[in-house]
């Protein structure tokens, strides 16, 4: 008896591509990683010893790992904050009837479309201590340019605050989503109730836009988490550890000291915290849409 081709065993049959692609490209990889954790490999020759947990008692004990994980979370749980507060502010602007609308909507969300290394180095360009378009404008008030890439104090959040300039325009593009898909008899109903603009926000819309924060915050968390090309475009890491992150820990580790064993660990323990982070976020917020 022949098959239809719609029957259940073709449709799923039709999965089996996607399948391969990600058993190839994410699931043969991350077992790669976690094997090679476990031993002191260089990442070039033939031969590897397995050192089981050495590799996880050394990042325990590295002193300046400590420096590491404060930066990712800042660039995580910074983005995430700065991304979701003005892109839903970009975005109530933008659900008003004013003029430009559109224009206004392409100028934000543009920088999203550029390369993140290709972002890094024009802000680099424009905040370097040399020759820098900030500091030239610095030298015509006093002697001396600001250093701000190179301070420890500062470089970390400009990284930050690079990276939410540059993505908060998804975050703007899914809240006036969300923002135009709620009816507008509720704020017609509120407004014969007399309620203030800041009523209707709170009991209205912040409610109403449970789904799209929760898509917000747990894209903006895996991305800030794993903050990588801004990084090496603007501090390449330093001063030092200064303003390293999991990822360019890992790839300094790897191509820097050929050390391939600590550089999969520093990459397993990324992949768990962004896992870890990204899952209570969306926990959390679907609780929260639930009760909204």
């Amino acid at each position: 008896m022949r098959m239809k081709r719609n029957s259940p065993f073709w449709l799923n049959l039709m999965y089996l591509p996607t399948l391969l692609l990600f058993l190839s490209l994410i699931y043969y990889p991350f077992i790669q990683g976690m094997q090679i954790s476990f031993t002191n490999w260089d990442g070039f020759s033939q031969t590897r010893d397995w050192i089981g947990l050495d590799n996880y008692r050394r990042l325990l004990e590295d002193k300046n790992i400590s420096t590491v994980l404060k930066n990712t979370f800042i660039y995580g749980v910074g983005s995430t904050f700065f991304q979701n507060l003005i892109g839903l502010a970009y975005a109530l602007f933008l659900n008003q009837q004013i003029r430009s609308r559109g224009l206004t909507r392409t100028i934000v969300y543009l920088p999203v479309i550029v390369s993140p290394l290709i972002m890094g180095y024009i802000w680099y360009f424009f905040l370097q201590y040399q020759g820098g378009a900030l500091n030239d404008i610095v030298l015509l008030f006093q002697n001396e340019p600001i250093n701000l890439l190179g301070n420890p104090q500062l470089n970390v959040w400009i990284i930050m605050l690079v990276n939410t300039y540059q993505y908060l325009g998804i975050a703007m593009i899914i809240y006036l989503a969300g923002l135009q898909s709620i009816a507008k008899d509720y704020y017609e109903a509120a407004d014969i109730d007399g309620a203030s603009a800041w009523n209707r926000f709170k009991s209205i819309t912040f409610p109403l836009l449970a789904p799209s924060i929760t898509i917000n915050v747990v894209l903006n968390l895996i991305g800030g988490l794993r903050l990588f090309d801004v990084i090496v475009a603007l501090t390449k890491g330093g001063p030092g550890y200064a303003s390293q992150s999991l990822a360019t820990l890992s790839y300094r580790t790897y191509f820097g000291t050929q050390d391939a064993g600590y550089a999969a660990t520093l990459g397993n323990v990324m992949f768990v915290i962004v896992a870890l982070v990204s899952l209570l976020a969306l926990v959390v917020l679907r609780r929260r849409e639930v009760h909204a």
